[in-house]
């Protein structure tokens, strides 16, 4: 019970905390539309199986235990978010003679929007290879260990979701809808930031 309860606790905290996943939700719910923003909360819950699944085959102790390719996969995922930064940073403004729409984003590039940036996101991998590897025990069965898992991935969707949900809501959208070309480029902004600091040596196993 107490290692349920430290698992509950710990990704509660984890997911609501502002990151890569929350921008690009937020960005696609406001700019796009509801069904991208939930698409893209949808691919950042299936993105988590990937860590979760590298962690329960024991590769998650290896990345732990190699620094060379922890750096590895960490400059890859910083690399992702600044290239998707730096394409909203390149946003022109809408013409004044009608709302110039976003290119329209499919349900599988929302998808895969979602699923790249979780996948790729090192401080995921930090999250729980740390989580699965410090406070769940050792002697944990493995069905209990995927229903963490599960319970790790349901909780980015249901946040994710709700994320979407409000930002997409018509009130909100039509508040900030007219300023769609400087929040594209404020949240290009804060990925190139998010991709620079995961860039750093700073952020350590």
């Amino acid at each position: 019970m107490t290692e349920l309860l430290a698992v509950v606790t710990i990704t509660i905290f984890a997911v609501i905390s502002p990151g890569p996943d929350f921008a690009m939700v937020t960005r696609n719910s406001l700019l796009l539309s509801r069904r991208a923003g939930v698409l893209t909360a949808l691919g950042i819950a299936a993105g988590v199986w990937v860590h979760v699944a590298y962690t329960l085959l024991g590769v998650g102790l290896l990345i732990r235990q190699s620094l060379c390719l922890f750096t590895v996969l960490k400059f890859v995922g910083a690399a992702y978010l600044i290239w998707l930064g730096i394409r909203m940073l390149r946003t022109k403004p809408a013409e004044r003679t009608g709302l110039a729409a976003h290119p329209a984003l499919s349900d599988i590039g929302a998808l895969r929007v979602g699923f790249l940036t979780n996948a790729l996101n090192p401080k995921t991998t930090i999250f729980v290879v740390s989580l699965f590897m410090q406070v769940v025990g050792p002697t944990t069965a493995l069905p209990v260990q995927m229903g963490y898992g599960a319970f790790i991935s349901a909780a980015h969707l249901i946040w994710f979701a709700i994320v979407a949900l409000f930002f997409s809501s018509g009130t909100v959208r039509l508040r900030l809808i007219a300023l769609r070309h400087w929040i594209d480029r404020t949240f290009g902004a804060l990925l190139v930031g998010f991709g620079a600091l995961l860039a750093t040596p700073s952020v350590t196993r």
